[in-house]
């Protein structure tokens, strides 16, 4: 029997890589967005609408998957939004936005497929993080802070709900090319800013990084072979070596000294 698999965020980017690279392997696919009218023509598996901040949005597309197919196997959190800039300058609702669909929107969804889950006895979970999250990266502290609550955040709820046959996993993707910089909310660069010149060199070279990032199909081959796993692993990190190595080195490096990289590496004095 294929398995039932929920994506959220699955009209773009990496959740649409992976809606489709599951879809070609058996796999029965809904994709979730705001506006699943607007990507109906391109999608390649079923689009519902749903917002993850919003609880009845949430319940309403969960509710609709288990009419149609009597269960859900997977669920792939990947609905989120970029942020950057200074956080001095960061405005406290875009902020709170932030964290609202990166940490509580996962949250939201998680709560209303686990009594399926648990009646089941089985489920797998996977909530797509960064690399980022592994880190307090200038200028995008924000963004790094959400991804990081997740992390954590599936650590113990997976402690919680192995009793009942559900695994949860973190995947943490590096920069791949996908369209994230041009939805991403970025604070001006404000000309009386003390942070205009650090920030807008900062911003362009993220920018670039994503710009040449790797081909999302990647993630979604790794999800595949995630979701095929019998007992898979708590975290997993998708991405180039040396994204993927920076991770290993603030394990092991003094603090200050692992700062500095940083700063050297966003050219930052």
């Amino acid at each position: 029997m294929s398995k039932v698999v929920l994506i959220t965020g699955g009209s773009s980017g990496i959740g649409k890589a992976i809606g489709e690279y599951l879809t070609e392997k058996g796999l029965i696919v809904y994709g979730t967005s705001r506006n699943p009218e607007r990507h109906m023509d391109t999608c390649k598996f079923s689009l519902l609408k749903m917002d993850v901040i919003i609880p009845e949005s949430v319940t309403e597309a969960v509710s609709e998957v288990i009419t149609k197919e009597g269960r859900i196997d997977v669920v792939i959190n990947n609905a989120g939004v970029g942020i950057t800039g200074p956080i001095e300058e960061t405005p406290n609702p875009e902020i709170k936005k932030a964290f609202d669909t990166n940490l509580y929107g996962p949250i939201n969804v998680m709560k209303a497929v686990l009594p399926y889950m648990r009646e089941q006895r089985s489920g797998h979970i996977l909530n797509i993080t960064s690399i980022a999250g592994y880190m307090g990266l200038p200028y995008r502290g924000i963004y790094s802070a959400t991804k990081a609550a997740l992390e954590i955040t599936t650590e113990a709820f997976r402690m919680e709900t192995l009793q009942f046959g559900i695994q949860m996993t973190n995947i943490a993707p590096g920069d791949f090319a996908t369209n994230i910089a041009a939805g991403r909310y970025h604070a001006p660069v404000l000309e009386d800013s003390p942070y205009k010149d650090a920030y807008g060199n900062t911003l362009t070279m993220m920018n670039e990084h994503v710009d040449h990032g790797e081909d999302p199909r990647k993630m979604a081959e790794v999800v595949y072979r995630i979701i095929k796993t019998k007992n898979p692993r708590i975290h997993y990190k998708v991405g180039a070596f040396l994204q993927k190595i920076s991770i290993v080195l603030k394990r092991i490096l003094p603090d200050k000294l692992y700062e500095r990289m940083l700063m050297n590496h966003y050219k930052l004095k």
